[in-house]
């Protein structure tokens, strides 16, 4: 073959794949084209989210040919006074909310202990049960809670022939004055035994127990007091709960008198204030076996009331029972129960009435027209031989046996 035949070949060759490779890469072009128009225009969802009005906004603003500067000058510009409005209709909104769901807490708590005091068989007053049929709650003035034991039996009793009215008297001032009193107790560590027998004999005579689902022991006192607030926020809706020993006396109209003078207080703490020491040394009386807690050796506890009576408002009854399962105890009840209100916003109310001493001293006050609330004696932690002597406080110290009847609560 000659070179030019040879020459025309090959330029032939290189024309056809030129126009080929054209041809390719025009058409992937088009397709290209083609793919990216159908990428791009997808059909607009229902169900995609709609922008929101500040995002209209910029794209009107936008639209009508507004720059970036003009945007931030509008958004700037927005009135203060609305900016503020709408914060604080957020902030009132948060704090109704608050407010239902510590409402909703402490209803759910009322509501938790009742059902497990009637699961425990734990017994529910005939007004209890009324209202709770009537879908309603009496309120109260105060629930008396009298701390007692098993071998305790001749101090009730002398309780009972004296500042504790029995029988119809004593459904009359729970009906006409709004004050529950009941002695306070659980059960023996072997549950159903003679001791709980007695006791429930004496409350079918008496009907003036509140039983707890707590095993008694003098070292159990501090849980005995956090069981014996729930149940009794469970059971009755008081403006104040109380707890009393039962070696101590008390002049119930005084001290219903004394209450209602802080019944518009939220959160209050009534009692005699003290401040005692702590004490490490093994087996003395009151020894804190958790004294490091409170600082060096020979430190003073925090204030806190006696334990013979206090008071506390409904509150904080509240706030025993919603958070019962991990409040701390410690060796000391009258401690304990101040411990859980320390770092609580709540009124301490040191009243020196709620402590007097056994005649003379409650006699003077009596005469000098300031009566007191609960007299005992320092040196006993109540009435020394109280079973014995308490009829004469009484006699000398107590109320007018018609004063409960005509006090105005």
């Amino acid at each position: 073959m000659s070179p030019k035949i040879k020459g025309e070949n090959l330029y032939s060759r290189s024309f056809v794949s030129r126009k080929w490779t054209f041809l390719l890469c025009f058409a992937s072009f088009c397709f290209g084209i083609f793919f990216t128009d159908r990428m791009w225009n997808i059909p607009e969802s229902n169900d995609m989210a709609r922008p929101s009005v500040t995002e209209a906004e910029r794209l009107k603003l936008i639209s009508e040919g507004c720059g970036p500067k003009t945007l931030y000058e509008k958004e700037v510009k927005r009135d203060p006074q609305v900016l503020f409005g709408e914060v604080s209709k957020t902030h009132n909104a948060i704090q109704t909310l608050d407010k239902t769901i510590s409402s909703l807490e402490m209803e759910l708590a009322a509501a938790r202990s009742a059902q497990e005091s009637l699961t425990n068989g734990a017994p529910v007053s005939n007004d209890v049960e009324k209202n709770q049929l009537l879908g309603k709650k009496r309120r109260y003035l105060m629930v008396v809670g009298i701390n007692t034991a098993f071998s305790s039996r001749k101090r009730r009793d002398s309780i009972r022939t004296t500042w504790m009215p029995q029988g119809e008297k004593r459904k009359k001032l729970e009906e006409e004055k709004g004050i529950i009193i009941r002695f306070v107790i659980g059960h023996s560590a072997t549950a159903g035994g003679i001791l709980d027998r007695s006791i429930e004999a004496e409350d079918k005579k008496h009907g003036d127990f509140m039983r707890l689902d707590h095993v008694e022991g003098y070292l159990e006192l501090s849980a005995k007091t956090k069981t014996y607030f729930s149940t009794a926020f469970s059971m009755w809706d008081a403006d104040f709960y109380v707890k009393v020993d039962d070696d101590v006396h008390v002049n119930i109209a005084t001290l219903g008198e004394t209450l209602v003078r802080h019944r518009k207080k939220p959160r209050v703490y009534i009692g005699c204030m003290k401040s005692g020491p702590v004490l490490s040394q093994k087996g003395v009386r009151y020894h804190e076996p958790e004294y490091w807690k409170f600082g060096e050796n020979g430190n003073k506890y925090f204030r806190h009331a006696t334990g013979q009576l206090y008071a506390i408002s409904r509150d904080l009854a509240s706030y025993i029972s919603i958070n019962q399962h991990v409040l701390h105890k410690y060796a000391n009840e009258d401690v304990t129960l101040g411990a859980w209100f320390i770092g609580l916003d709540v009124t301490h109310i040191d009243d020196r009435r709620l402590c007097c001493g056994t005649p003379p001293d409650c006699e003077w006050k009596a005469q000098a027209g300031n009566i007191c609330v609960a007299s005992f004696d320092w040196t006993c932690s109540g009435i020394c031989r109280s079973a014995d002597r308490i009829k004469e406080v009484h006699r000398r110290c107590g109320e007018p046996e018609n004063a409960i009847w005509k006090a105005t609560f």
